[in-house]
């Protein structure tokens, strides 16, 4: 029997940082087949983008792909600037785009630092700042952070300390934009099996973070994806100004 996924989110265009592979494209086909129209962003994935956009177009959805360096505020303008004139509209905003560093504190450099914070602190703050001024009545914002927030762990100091923030980010907009009905969250996965966690991890650190989780393994794209559907959906409007841990048990709070 072929699975009837819920049509809710037909008419509604939704912009995916850092979306044209692993787990933000993963976010995209899934509201795609939801309904939505997608905009892809990439940085310098061009092939991957357009692989990406021919998935989605295939679902009988329009895209648009776009790139860019988000650190730099006028770029981001111009990205909002050309979704508003292609679709006329911006319903749903993921903050996926990021970088990590594990690194022992006393070997980070200041680039480093400086680096790290400017992709994961900077850039959703200044997206959630257009999101303030162009999203439409009853949008969703939805930031991509980490469980690492809530682990006692070395090594993370600035990958976590930069993610830290948007839950200070989440709570201040879905205040400001309430009102709208606008819904703010932080969605913090665990370790997940995708390239952006291997590349950084060894063999033993790896089994470590798997034996945390309830079923002993590292979380999968798709144990996330049903929750930013269900954040991104209309049904999800009383939950705002919260951060969501999917993470298997490895942690609570």
């Amino acid at each position: 029997m072929t699975e009837q996924i819920k049509q809710d989110m037909v008419g509604k265009v939704a912009f995916i940082t850092g979306s044209a592979k692993n787990m933000g494209k993963a976010f995209a086909l899934a509201l795609a087949r939801r309904g939505a129209d997608i905009v892809i962003h990439h940085r310098k994935d061009t092939s991957e983008a357009q692989t990406a956009a021919q998935e989605i177009q295939s679902l009988g959805r329009r895209t648009l792909i776009v790139q860019g360096e988000l650190t730099s505020v006028s770029v981001i303008e111009q990205i909002f600037a050309q979704i508003l004139s292609t679709f006329g509209h911006i319903d749903i905003v993921i903050n996926n785009a990021g970088v990590v560093l594990k690194k022992p504190m006393a070997e980070i450099s200041e680039e480093e630092y400086d680096d790290v914070f400017a992709i994961n602190a900077k850039v959703p703050f200044f997206i959630m700042k257009e999101c303030a001024k162009h999203m439409a009545d009853g949008g969703r914002v939805i930031n991509i952070g980490t469980s690492l927030l809530a682990i006692t762990t070395g090594e993370y100091s600035v990958y976590a300390g930069s993610k830290a923030p948007l839950e200070d980010f989440t709570r201040a907009l879905a205040k400001e934009v309430g009102s709208r009905g606008i819904t703010v969250n932080t969605i913090a996965p665990g370790p997940i099996d995708t390239p952006f966690f291997y590349g950084q991890e060894t063999k033993e650190s790896t089994a470590l973070f798997a034996s945390l989780s309830v079923a002993g393994r590292l979380g999968d794209v798709k144990d996330v994806v049903p929750v930013v559907e269900f954040i991104a959906s209309p049904d999800s409007q009383w939950v705002t100004a919260q951060t969501l841990f999917v993470n298997g048990g490895v942690t609570s709070r």
